[in-house]
């Protein structure tokens, strides 16, 4: 399993390397306020709502829940360890845990402990890292990854999105003495994200899939996110290398400012990795990969051209590591469609609803629209889309754009949902669209006149930033469409 499959993650088999008290205080640099320093924990959690009672729970302070106010609940049920917000050290539960001789532990930061504790497991661990930012494909290229690593070596790589300074650290902590690599992603909305995230990792490779107009809102422009995507390359091990876009010109810039070596990947000539001869058909992308001293054929069962570049991100990382041309195929064939993420679905009444649901951004939107295009032929093409969030000023400019790239892609009707619809509207009429083929309301009542107009043969696009909710409209169309 560990040389031709890829290792996946679940409760049922999981062994995470154990912890101490002494290691929980070298990791944290917290104070003991009760418990014995030989004492054994098989794993970490946040989640009070189903720890095992063997592990310790640490209390994070979240943008909705504080885990604090659920020590009562985590002590009355028998877990033995916690560690706990030095603000914290009166909570009635802990006086009833240090009784029981359970293990306290205060810390200036729970968070912040949480990443200690992270970047502790990954340097016992004796793991290597391949870590992935961008502002679009990042989820899409670590799965690829994580399948190109796992041809050869015992590979972490769990699922979803964990990729923020609570997420990553709990994927780190489930590292197992039978992982050789782990296959992270770094998220961010801010400056100096990156970088703690990229402490806590301390990659060995790191990824960068492209810098767009993402998180505008807090990095103030889009310079401002190619700064916040370098602080990746600050933090790779001496000796490590950076794979790199070589067709975004701001990942270019990275490059010069940068000791590290470099391995580029994209359509560009002067690529390390990059692909001819694409083609693409509903539910696939075929390409020819060519390496230095190879080429292969490579189909991908994924939606969009635009996914080969993630697939040349990911055969680059795999280069990097030594694995041959085979290797790097056999893993992007084993490829699986991330939910939420250009995922076609063929209902009963032969409507077409292509989910890109989980996010979206001015590149992301534009890729998905392409995708569209392409995928519709002949038939009816068909955008149902929501707000693009954390824009900043731009925003008003950068959905209006969008109208106007769904009028220049020839969109036969067009629904909108959000504060911005009017925005992207105004771009759309002023592009050619006619006003009567654009539908603005709440998700219901788009739902209604949606289903009411569709006929056979049609393809529909949903898409819009993860906070609209736009995943419901896909739900509703899946029942309509299938009834």
């Amino acid at each position: 399993m560990l040389a031709l499959m890829m290792i996946q993650d679940s409760p049922s088999v999981s062994r995470p390397i154990p912890w101490t008290t002494v290691d929980l205080l070298a990791a944290t640099g917290g104070d003991l306020l009760s418990g014995d320093m030989r004492k054994m924990f098989a794993g970490i959690s946040i989640d009070s709502r189903n720890i095992a009672l063997d592990s310790l729970f640490v209390a994070i302070r979240g943008q909705v829940h504080d885990g604090h106010r659920f020590l009562a609940e985590v002590v009355a049920a028998g877990v033995r360890g916690v560690i706990v917000d030095g603000s914290a050290i009166e909570a009635p539960a802990l006086d009833t845990l240090k009784r029981q001789g359970g293990v306290v532990i205060a810390v200036k930061e729970t968070t912040r402990a949480l990443g200690d504790l992270a970047a502790f497991n990954r340097r016992r661990a004796g793991v290597s890292v391949v870590a992935i930012t961008g502002s679009n494909g990042k989820t899409s290229t670590k799965e690829m990854t994580a399948a190109v690593v796992s041809r050869r070596y015992g590979t972490l790589s769990t699922s979803g999105n964990l990729n923020n300074e609570i997420g990553l650290p709990l994927s780190l902590l489930k590292l197992e003495p039978r992982h050789q690599w782990a296959v992270l992603e770094l998220g961010m909305n801010h400056a100096g994200e990156i970088r703690r995230l990229a402490e806590i990792c301390r990659p060995d490779v790191g990824i960068i899939t492209n810098i767009g107009r993402a998180h505008l809102e807090g990095l103030g422009s889009i310079d401002g996110v190619m700064r916040a995507k370098g602080e990746l390359l600050e933090k790779i091990k001496p000796g490590g290398t950076a794979v790199l876009n070589a067709d975004d010109p701001r990942v270019r810039e990275l490059a010069k400012k940068t000791d590290l070596a470099v391995t580029f990947f994209g359509l560009s000539e002067d690529a390390a990795v990059r692909a001819r001869s694409i083609t693409s058909a509903p539910g696939t992308v075929s390409f020819r990969l060519v390496l230095p001293a190879e080429e292969i054929d490579v189909t991908l069962a994924a939606t969009g051209r635009f996914m080969v570049h993630n697939a040349l991100a990911a055969a680059a990382a795999g280069l990097t590591l030594g694995l041959s041309a085979a290797e790097i195929k056999a893993g992007l064939e084993n490829f699986k469609a991330v939910g939420g993420r250009m995922n076609i679905i063929q209902t009963r009444k032969k409507v077409a609803i292509v989910d890109d649901t989980y996010n979206a951004n001015p590149a992301s939107m534009q890729a998905a629209i392409a995708a569209l295009g392409e995928l519709k032929g002949i038939n009816r093409g068909i955008l149902v889309l929501g707000d693009m969030l954390e824009l900043g000023n731009g925003a008003e400019i950068l959905h209006k754009e969008i109208g106007a790239l769904a009028a220049r892609t020839h969109a036969d009707r067009l629904y909108l949902t959000g504060d911005y619809a009017r925005a992207v509207k105004a771009g759309a009429v002023a592009g050619g669209i006619d006003a009567g083929a654009i539908f603005s309301g709440t998700r219901a009542e788009i739902l209604a006149d949606l289903t009411g107009r569709l006929a056979a043969g049609d393809w529909v696009l949903v898409k819009g930033s993860r906070s609209m909710g736009m995943e419901k409209i896909v739900i509703g169309l899946k029942r309509w469409g299938d009834t």
